[in-house]
């Protein structure tokens, strides 16, 4: 099945502890502009809040999204990798320049792990969510194939494997 070019993200949203630390982290930090902030007083289910709604524009023209609603319960914790991370794309040299940055401001920086599709970077922003910085290698094009790399049939062993 084709991929439906209808479906790209426009935004991914989370939740955040202070709007003003996040966009350090993003804009200051990682470069990503701020593109837009609103409060949100009413719910579209027509109850009170107290909400800020924050985007951050990627190079492909995606947001990624944070809400800060004070006064409200969230289990902020910090996530392993396979629990929940977003990941970015990013250059080779941007990578490397990134990861330097982060060691010298005492920011929480791994890697750079090489996926063979892609090399990878992982750093944690004020709110405890994992952000991965990935650059595509040579092989990415050809292994993220669906018609050379055989994933419906490594998902179908997979799912047959967990059934015993």
């Amino acid at each position: 099945m084709a991929a439906n070019p209808a479906h790209m993200f426009h935004h991914v949203a989370y939740r955040c502890r202070d709007s003003e630390a996040t966009r350090a982290f993003y804009e200051d930090f990682l470069g990503m502009e701020l593109a837009q902030a609103f409060v949100i007083e009413r719910t579209a289910t027509g109850h009170d809040a107290s909400v800020l709604h924050s985007f951050y524009k990627l190079g492909d023209g995606s947001f990624l999204a944070f809400f800060e609603v004070p006064g409200s319960d969230f289990d902020f914790k910090q996530q392993h990798d396979f629990d929940l991370h977003v990941a970015m794309e990013t250059s080779p040299e941007e990578l490397a320049a990134v990861l330097a940055k982060a060691r010298e401001a005492g920011i929480e920086a791994r890697g750079p792990a090489d996926h063979g599709i892609i090399r990878s970077i992982y750093l944690r922003d004020p709110n405890g969510y994992v952000v991965e910085l990935a650059a595509k290698t040579d092989r990415h094009a050809a292994e993220m194939d669906p018609t050379r790399n055989k994933a419906r049939a490594t998902l179908d062993a997979w799912t047959a494997r967990k059934a015993h």
